[in-house]
């Protein structure tokens, strides 16, 4: 009987672990209980608050500033009046536009995520709506990145190089090429 007892016990204790190991196997479970299914809580928050979500890396990372990170150590920079006030309204134009391209990207992600629910959907629809989208985070990120190069046309090198101080980056992107590789604009959609 103790061997019944014992045998059944670790069968029990075998199938949970199975089951405990299939459960931790699939990283989807539970985001099934997400509002939109493609984005978290947090991503859905960022998009429509304009924030950058890393988009505009390559440009930081290689000494590119952006506005947001210039008024959070402008005190280090010793920036002008002048500097400081154009920084600000670069940051509120940035985000202004940005938030306006995340509302519309949570809403195609909602509407596309609306069809799977309501079954049926084609592959031309997920097309349509998985271009659209695409499309909508490519100009975000060029809003994003491109506001870095006009962060960068307002301050002076040395201001440059104390940005890179101040936000960690020391020696990084000193061997960035100067104004006459990078002093022109991007181009806004």
């Amino acid at each position: 009987m103790r061997r019944v007892i014992a045998f059944s016990g670790l069968v029990g204790a075998s199938l949970a672990l199975v089951m405990s190991a299939s459960a931790a196997a699939n990283p989807y479970s539970g985001l099934q209980e997400r509002e939109i299914k493609a984005l978290s809580a947090q991503e859905t928050e960022d998009l429509l608050e304009g924030r950058g979500m890393g988009m505009a890396l390559p440009a930081e990372l290689h000494g590119y500033p952006g506005p947001l990170h210039v008024l959070e150590v402008a005190a280090e920079l010793g920036l002008t009046s002048e500097q400081r006030r154009e920084t600000e309204r670069l940051f509120e134009t940035m985000r202004e536009q940005a938030r306006e391209l995340g509302r519309r990207i949570v809403e195609r992600e909602s509407e596309l995520d609306a069809r799977f629910a309501e079954g049926g959907i084609s592959s031309d629809t997920i097309e349509t709506f998985t271009v659209a989208i695409g499309e909508l985070r490519g100009r975000l990120r060029h809003l994003h990145l491109s506001y870095h190069l006009k962060m960068d046309a307002l301050l002076s090198e040395e201001q440059k190089a104390r940005y890179r101080q101040a936000r960690g980056y020391h020696g990084e992107a000193e061997d960035r090429p100067g104004p006459e590789h990078h002093g022109h604009e991007g181009h806004h959609h």
